[in-house]
């Protein structure tokens, strides 16, 4: 299993820094198929080895679930079933690639886990004719009285991320 830092953009061709790609492996046999997503030793643990907690999302087709970062946690998404668009925002002052927008298409047809560190802007938008289904690995369990969640508009924001349009077109 490969890591990809290579960006996937025609528009701007840097990986926003502290993302990382890990293209999955589907092994398929009579019975079904058996994908590992995360364990314990890959990159986008290495950080921080006591992560928080997984969990499912799901978005109907042409929804967008955007925008929003995190202080304290990193995030790690990986399409389980449908198609989505997950856009990122380097938001970070202080980060070599402070304002570079990365995007990639994930799901049954792609399967990928994306490490989304703390301080990066991101979503996702389903993009398939069915439900997409997301499970997000993240590194510190959610605190339901104080959430670390900053949220924007998925239109109207700093990112200037249009979701209508495919920046890699």
């Amino acid at each position: 299993m490969g890591y990809e830092r290579e960006a996937q953009s025609k528009m701007q061709n840097k990986i926003i820094e502290g993302v990382v790609v890990k293209k999955l492996r589907v092994i398929a046999d009579e019975r079904g198929s058996l994908m590992e997503i995360v364990r314990v030793g890959d990159e986008c643990f290495e950080a921080d080895p006591n992560y928080g907690q997984h969990y499912l999302t799901t978005a109907y087709p042409g929804v967008v679930k955007a925008w929003h970062y995190h202080e304290f946690q990193d995030d790690n998404f990986c399409v389980v079933k449908g198609m989505a668009k997950v856009a990122l925002y380097d938001g970070r002052k202080d980060s070599p690639t402070f304002g570079i927008v990365n995007e990639f298409f994930i799901g049954e047809k792609n399967p990928c886990v994306i490490h989304i560190p703390r301080g990066v802007w991101h979503g996702y938008k389903a993009i398939a004719n069915e439900t997409c289904y997301l499970v997000n690995m993240v590194t510190k369990p959610y605190n339901h009285s104080v959430p670390d969640e900053h949220r924007a508009h998925y239109h109207n924001n700093e990112t200037g991320y249009d979701w209508n349009k495919d920046i890699n077109a």
